[in-house]
């Protein structure tokens, strides 16, 4: 009996995991783009003294679905969107890059180039800076090219180029922090054919009617598991009973 409990009370707890994890994506239906999380089980059987005749349920890392969310317009000239493969570089916290499919991007007090979650966009040779400016552009290589403060509308000047890259989607992975990182840690080299569109953002990549499918079934699964453990309880129960009248 407390082999039965200790296998529904593992396929509970999986359940449980991975509907966190589709309530996640349903928590970022609408945020620009969000990657949505995959949920992964498998059975492990139970080795030890007697044959693995019993399997638990185990939880391995979740996958992500690195694919491209729709395009929205905003007309914004500092919103980029990825048009197609590849992702915008951007200097992590520890200085690290992590790379994202859409950036809202920012220019702060020190005239450092941000996207919409505070941290800098990388240029050819590192964060990019603006200088002061009246109108700025990106273009669909990534560079960026501004007109400087008191200066003619034929007068632009080009002051970086975003760096574009398209490395190996299975070197890839999502952190913490919801940007996606390379497995070695390794900067990805720049890649040429990669565009951005300006005036765009990549919006999330989550499908509300299929999260929702998930979510249901696993709440039905979950239901079950938790059945059969009350089964188990009863079980033992009228085990006890027997062995009193016994």
């Amino acid at each position: 009996m407390d082999k039965y409990l200790y296998v529904a009370m593992t396929g509970a707890a999986q359940n449980a995991l991975a509907q966190k994890a589709h309530a996640n994506n349903l928590a970022n239906l609408s945020t620009n783009g969000f990657q949505r999380d995959l949920d992964q089980a498998r059975s492990m059987p139970v080795f030890g003294d007697s044959f693995p005749s019993r399997a638990y349920a185990m939880t391995e890392r979740p996958g992500t679905d690195f694919s491209s969310g729709p395009m929205v317009e905003t007309g914004r000239d500092l919103d980029v969107a990825v048009s197609g493969d590849g992702w915008v570089a951007v200097q992590t916290p520890d200085g690290s890059e992590g790379y994202v499919r859409t950036a809202s991007m920012n220019i702060d007090a020190l005239g450092v180039l941000r996207a919409g979650n505070g941290m800098p966009v990388m240029g050819n040779g590192g964060p990019i800076a603006v200088p002061p400016e009246s109108k700025i552009e990106v273009g669909e290589d990534g560079t960026i090219s501004i007109r400087a403060m008191g200066e003619g509308p034929r007068v632009v000047a080009e002051v970086d180029r975003i760096k574009l890259v398209n490395p190996d989607l299975k070197n890839m992975i999502k952190g913490p922090d919801a940007v996606v990182h390379t497995k070695d840690g390794t900067a990805a080299p720049v890649d040429a054919n990669v565009k951005v569109v300006s005036g765009f953002l990549v919006g999330s990549n989550v499908n509300a009617v299929e999260e929702m499918t998930s979510v249901l079934a696993l709440s039905r699964q979950f239901e079950l598991h938790i059945k059969m453990m009350n089964t188990a309880k009863d079980d033992d129960t009228a085990m006890a009973r027997v062995l009193q009248n016994s």
